[in-house]
């Protein structure tokens, strides 16, 4: 592993955390959703082996990189361009995109900004359309973070807010998960590992006719790219009339289900190893 650090255009410092041999004949830059961070691909890279070279990233507001004085510069389209720079800070030519949740809009921006650098894309349980009671739920544990005292408690209260995704998951999962999205702070106490900011505007409208229009035709901008859809069996966020229409907007695109998981799969489900091992071999095998 390696850590990488690279300024944003606006002065923040990024963090992000390189897996796997810098000669891999692939390398996938693995963009995390609204609350997360790059631990979360942990799980994920851990199953999938060192073949490739995975960069995960932390999405300012999150982990390791900088938090924003500004709350309104917490945008996709404003994370999208961090990616960006964080390709141009690494020489990177063409890139495998996995973007979960938020992630994926980042990808879907980033086909449309720099289609050049682009070889493939897993879209995880994301799409032109978020369903507004995913959207509620979401915002709703988001908003109000606040501290706690142990581990125990942090993994109870991951569990309570995630639960409906990961229905088979024990106390251990539940810790393992709680030690990749909390920190300590430095009277001891525990703290979801993002600024209470990035949540500022969520939920806060609906979108119209207009943005849903543009929605689809920026997904339409990932033609050019082979396509994985994982979406999660009980997903809230992603429907399956919205997956299935992807699927047919899309000349080459795949859609899997996950089952037993809601928003969103953490993609080291044997089902999603499977179609992104098979996924990333296709991309290489096309260069």
């Amino acid at each position: 592993m390696t850590d990488i650090h690279h300024k944003s255009d606006d002065g923040l410092s990024l963090y992000a955390r390189a897996y796997g041999p810098d000669t891999a004949p692939l390398t996938v830059l693995c963009m995390h959703g609204l609350t997360r961070n790059h631990k979360d691909f942990e799980p994920m890279i851990a199953a999938l082996g060192s073949q490739y070279r995975f960069i995960a990233v932390d999405v300012r507001g999150r982990g390791q990189s900088d938090r924003s004085g500004d709350a309104s510069t917490y945008t996709p389209v404003r994370y999208a361009g961090d990616m960006i720079g964080l390709l141009n800070h690494l020489d990177l030519g063409k890139v495998a995109l996995i973007g979960t949740s938020m992630g994926g809009l980042m990808a879907m921006l980033m086909a449309k900004a720099v289609p050049e650098r682009i070889r493939g894309i897993v879209l995880n349980d994301i799409g032109p359309v978020v369903e507004p009671t995913g959207l509620a739920r979401i915002a709703a544990y988001a908003s109000t973070p606040e501290p706690v005292g142990d581990w125990t408690t942090a993994a109870a209260k991951t569990a309570a807010s995630q639960s409906i995704a990961f229905p088979d998951y024990e106390d251990r999962d539940w810790l393992a998960f709680a030690r990749r999205t909390w920190r300590e702070t430095a009277n001891g106490q525990l703290e979801l590992d993002y600024d209470p900011q990035i949540t500022q505007s969520l939920g806060e409208s609906k979108p119209g006719l207009l943005v849903r229009l543009s929605m689809w035709r920026l997904f339409n901008s990932l033609k050019p790219f082979p396509l994985l859809i994982t979406r999660g069996e009980t997903s809230d966020v992603l429907s399956p009339k919205t997956a299935k229409r992807m699927i047919r907007r899309h000349p080459d695109a795949k859609l899997v289900t996950i089952p037993g998981r809601g928003h969103a799969p953490m993609l080291d489900e044997p089902v999603a190893v499977s179609a992104i091992s098979d996924f990333l071999n296709k991309i290489e095998a096309q260069s």
